[in-house]
């Protein structure tokens, strides 16, 4: 690594004096050019797990302004922050997505970033359930899909939404329902969805439900209502499996149209207008 850092108390120094200094012409949260230059080269030039976080924390805190993205960027610095994704260490990958999830609100930086998608799907389904690794990898992925640019390249990974909308905790199944609420608003989409399985999808819409969670569900529910053909409706009818996100919401579900029906006396009133959203499509 060079004489200049030679443990993590050297390192963390040395971010804390290059990069606490701003030029009094900029923006408080601005980094010089040279700065940022130095700690991707940190980020680079080392194996040591503990440093490669702490370079990727301080990436990702001055990633969160919009100042900096176009300069990290210059640097070459998504590309050097996202073979950090490689690393088999979960702790180092979580960073590297959360640095990326900032820069990632910058649409020059999203034609960049696209490349990682594919890696990203399979770190979610690999990863623990309601692990920080996971969560990274969906709050990226949420980011990514705000437009329709890189859906056809998280359809494979549908299953595993709905896989860990299924099992995952309440604040894994927000972050789920993030990425499937901006997929099912794309009607090129829409089919995808409802062909894949989801056994466990009615739980979700239940007056005991979480006011977040439901109100996700709904909206991906009346997404999916609003987008489909009548075209699509007829052939999913004769194809769809029990299981399948047509069967619960599309389907002549007796079940789910018992659920609609006793959220109608929800307390929340954004959960009584998106049901009757979906009872007036």
């Amino acid at each position: 690594m060079g004489d200049w850092v030679k443990n993590l108390a050297e390192v963390k120094c040395f971010i804390f004096l290059t990069l606490t200094e701003n030029h009094p012409s900029e923006s408080p949260h601005a980094v010089d050019a040279d700065d940022l230059q130095k700690l991707l080269h940190l980020l680079q030039s080392t194996d040591d797990p503990l440093i490669q976080e702490q370079a990727l924390i301080t990436l990702s805190n001055r990633a969160a302004f919009s100042v900096n993205h176009d300069r990290i960027r210059n640097l070459d610095g998504i590309s050097i922050i996202g073979r950090m994704l490689s690393d088999c260490i979960p702790r180092v990958k979580e960073k590297a997505l959360n640095a990326l999830n900032n820069l990632s609100m910058n649409i020059k930086n999203q034609k960049e970033i696209q490349v990682y998608i594919v890696q990203v799907c399979k770190d979610i389904e690999s990863a623990s359930l309601n692990s920080d690794l996971q969560l990274a990898g969906l709050r990226l992925l949420t980011n990514m899909s705000v437009t329709s640019d890189y859906h056809h390249m998280m359809i494979n990974s549908i299953p595993c939404f709905l896989h860990v909308l299924s099992e995952g905790n309440e604040r894994t199944q927000i972050q789920a329902l993030k990425v499937l609420v901006n997929l099912s608003a794309n009607p090129t989409m829409t089919r995808h969805i409802l062909q894949a399985q989801a056994p466990s999808l009615l739980s979700l819409f239940d007056n005991c439900m979480n006011r977040d969670v439901l109100l996700r569900a709904l909206t991906f529910a009346a997404n999916l209502k609003r987008t489909v053909s009548p075209e699509d409706g007829t052939e999913l009818q004769s194809q769809a499996s029990k299981d399948s996100v047509f069967a619960t919401l599309c389907g002549t579900s007796a079940p789910f149209a018992q659920k609609l029906a006793s959220l109608l006396h929800h307390p929340d009133r954004e959960v009584k207008e998106q049901v009757v959203r979906i009872l007036t499509q």
